[in-house]
């Protein structure tokens, strides 16, 4: 079967596209000085870019894992997760403190989705 990738690049592909299921790199705020909030939004609002991309959306998401710098930053993560996620479409999601590669970036998601 054939996989096609998306925004590839000399270390990663953005998105990869494998038998009905779409795998997301960890997407990042390009914005750093935002708060966790806003680089959260900004984060949700690649995905969303991205799944659309390709013809998807956020209610096909299959998995979600978060990496976050602190969990001190957990609840104000979660705040904006809440109003941005589709209910009834929750993905099984993992949630974890890493040291994440640029100290400047409060989070880290990475999503799989099915495509339609």
């Amino acid at each position: 079967m054939e996989i096609k990738r998306l925004h590839v690049g000399k270390r990663l592909s953005e998105t990869a596209i494998h038998n009905g299921t779409v795998y997301l790199a960890g997407q990042i705020a390009e914005d750093t000085t935002q708060d966790i909030a806003g680089q959260t939004r900004e984060v949700l609002g690649h995905v969303d870019r991205l799944l659309a991309e390709v013809g998807s959306d956020k209610t096909r998401i299959l998995s979600c894992q978060i990496y976050i710098s602190s969990m001190e930053h957990f609840p104000g993560m979660n705040e904006v997760w809440d109003s941005w996620v589709a209910q009834g479409h929750t993905p099984p999601r993992a949630t974890v403190e890493a040291k994440l590669a640029n100290p400047a970036c409060l989070v880290e998601i990475v999503i799989v989705a099915a495509l339609p």
